[in-house]
C-alpha cells in the first residue's frame, strides 16, 4: 500500500511526475480537527475536481495560533493518519506556516479548492495558481457541518443543555 503522508521534499517530485503522466493535481488545505462529515463531503468534491488530491494539513503549532490555545483537540499525526484513511485523499503534506503559500508554490496544482467560507481574493496561494493556469474552486460548505458547531454542542452538553 502507498504511503499517503509525505514530506514537503516528497510532495514536489510527486506533483512533478504525476504531471508528466497527464494527472490533474488538486490541492486545498485547512485543520481538519475533529473530522466530520462536512469534511467528507468536501473532500470528495475536491477530489472530484482531478486526478490526484493533496491535503495540505495545518501542523498543531499552526493550529494553535489559527484557532487558539485549545486547539488542536487532535494532535497533528492521528489528524494526518484520519485523513489518510479517506479513499479520496492521495497525499497529506504537514505545513507550520499560517497559511499554505508556499507549499502551494512546490506544489503548483493545477486546481485550487477551498470551502465556501472564503472569497477567490483571500485564499492563499490562488495568484500562484492562477499565474500558472491553474483555476481556484469554491466549494459550498455543509450546513450545520463544523468543527466549531461540534465543539459547541459538547460544551452545551456538559452544561446539561441536551440541544
Amino acid at each position: 500500500m502507498r504511503r499517503k503522508v509525505v514530506s514537503r521534499e516528497e510532495i514536489g517530485g510527486i506533483a512533478r511526475s504525476s504531471r508528466r503522466d497527464g494527472k490533474r493535481i488538486v490541492f486545498t488545505n485547512g485543520c481538519f480537527d475533529l473530522l466530520h462529515l462536512g469534511h467528507v463531503r468536501y473532500l470528495r468534491a475536491a477530489r472530484e475536481q482531478g486526478d490526484l488530491l493533496v491535503v495540505g494539513l495545518n501542523s498543531d503549532e499552526s493550529v494553535r495560533r489559527l484557532k487558539g490555545p485549545g486547539r488542536p483537540l487532535v494532535p497533528e499525526g492521528d489528524r494526518a493518519e484520519l485523513l489518510a484513511a479517506l479513499e479520496m485523499v492521495d497525499y497529506i503534506v504537514l505545513f507550520p506556516e499560517d497559511t499554505p503559500a508556499e507549499l502551494i508554490a512546490e506544489v503548483k496544482p493545477d486546481v485550487l479548492v477551498k470551502g465556501g467560507d472564503y472569497r477567490p481574493e483571500e485564499i492563499a496561494g490562488q495568484d500562484t495558481v492562477k499565474a500558472s493556469g491553474g483555476r481556484v474552486v469554491i466549494i459550498p460548505l455543509v450546513e450545520s457541518r463544523s468543527t466549531t458547531s461540534l465543539i459547541e454542542k459538547i460544551r452545551r452538553q456538559e452544561r446539561g443543555h441536551l440541544t
